[in-house]
């Protein structure tokens, strides 16, 4: 007899779609990478500007793998760029304000950035309100209490002090590779396995695919869907701790305009919007082609407003790709 597990209705891709989305996205990555190469040779190609394309793509890289498991359940998180600023506020607050231990603040941190996913998913289970309105509630809450909290100033890491905290980051275990990167690296492998390895990767794509169907195969939807978020949440806590590590000081006013990167770049790596389908693989390289774009843009002086239209655009062209892709699907 099957178990209720095995039974559920999970429409996970066919392997090879899901590798050939992967490449395609590789692909576009490298195209990017070249063209951008082609443009400034002496400025982009260079090993600091590489290493800054990887600094960016750390914290895109965190938000847009929590928004991976969100999106997959048919979801959305647009908390999750103040939801950062705000976690890196708490941690400058536990460290510096309060004087814990940085291993003390980075655990309570990541505990917050959980806190505030149950909110979210409280909100969106309980309350039954729609998860675009719940999280751009929750990013407006954020967003303010980043500047209560922080009195409207940043808040700086003493480099005795937390001195450890900042080398999370900026240090180097291995000599010209920042920490940031094998952070990033350690963080999608635990992605990849909670979501392909796990209980709740299982439920996460099953309730995306058909969440009536997922209740009537005696899933608590709601009790799941509230794990979800508290997850994603998780990341985006390390997200903020990335971020406010590397720059030595918790910014209040940064992470507006982050959740949108997150999302772009989980899209571009083959993660559908109408949920129950994603991968954690394609959204590390949609976050790095994120990262490309932004520091390619800044690299050929393209004034700020224009990098925005460029961005705007990008992420219209990737949400009309992924209606096609659903369409497709449909008529099959």
């Amino acid at each position: 007899m099957m178990s209720v597990i095995e039974a559920l209705p999970v429409q996970k891709p066919s392997a090879w779609k899901q590798r050939l989305q992967q490449l395609l996205a590789f692909a576009g990555l490298l195209v990017i990478f070249v063209a951008f190469s082609i443009a400034r040779p002496t400025l982009f190609p260079t090993y600091s500007n590489i290493t800054n394309i990887l600094f960016s793509a750390v914290v895109i890289g965190c938000l847009a793998m929590g928004a991976t498991l969100v999106i997959v359940s048919a979801g959305i998180d647009l908390s999750c760029g103040t939801g950062m600023a705000l976690s890196a506020v708490m941690a400058a607050t536990f460290m510096v304000t309060w004087g814990l231990p940085v291993w003390l603040g980075i655990i309570l941190t990541l505990l917050f950035g959980a806190f505030l996913g149950c909110v979210n998913g409280i909100a969106v289970t309980v309350l039954g309100l729609p998860p675009f309105i719940a999280t751009l509630a929750t990013m407006m809450i954020c967003q303010g209490l980043a500047l209560v909290v922080s009195n409207v100033h940043p808040i700086y890491f003493d480099s005795g002090k937390q001195g450890s905290y900042l080398w999370l980051s900026t240090g180097t275990i291995i000599p010209g590779f920042p920490n940031a990167i094998f952070v990033l690296l350690l963080a999608a492998a635990v992605a990849y396995i909670v979501f392909n390895k796990t209980i709740l990767g299982r439920y996460d794509v099953s309730i995306g695919s058909n969440q009536e169907a997922t209740a009537l195969s005696g899933i608590n939807v709601k009790k799941w869907l509230v794990i979800i978020y508290a997850t994603a949440g998780v990341f985006t806590a390390l997200g903020g701790i990335m971020i406010s590590a590397r720059l030595g000081s918790a910014q209040p006013a940064t992470g507006s305009g982050y959740e949108m990167q997150a999302i772009a770049a989980t899209v571009i790596g083959g993660t559908s919007l109408a949920g129950g389908k994603g991968s954690i693989i394609g959204t590390l390289i949609g976050a790095l082609i994120i990262s490309v774009i932004n520091n390619g843009l800044q690299i050929i002086m393209l004034p700020q407003q224009w990098q925005n239209v460029v961005l705007g655009a990008v992420i219209v062209v990737v949400v009309f790709i992924d209606q096609l892709r659903n369409k497709q699907a449909k008529a099959r």
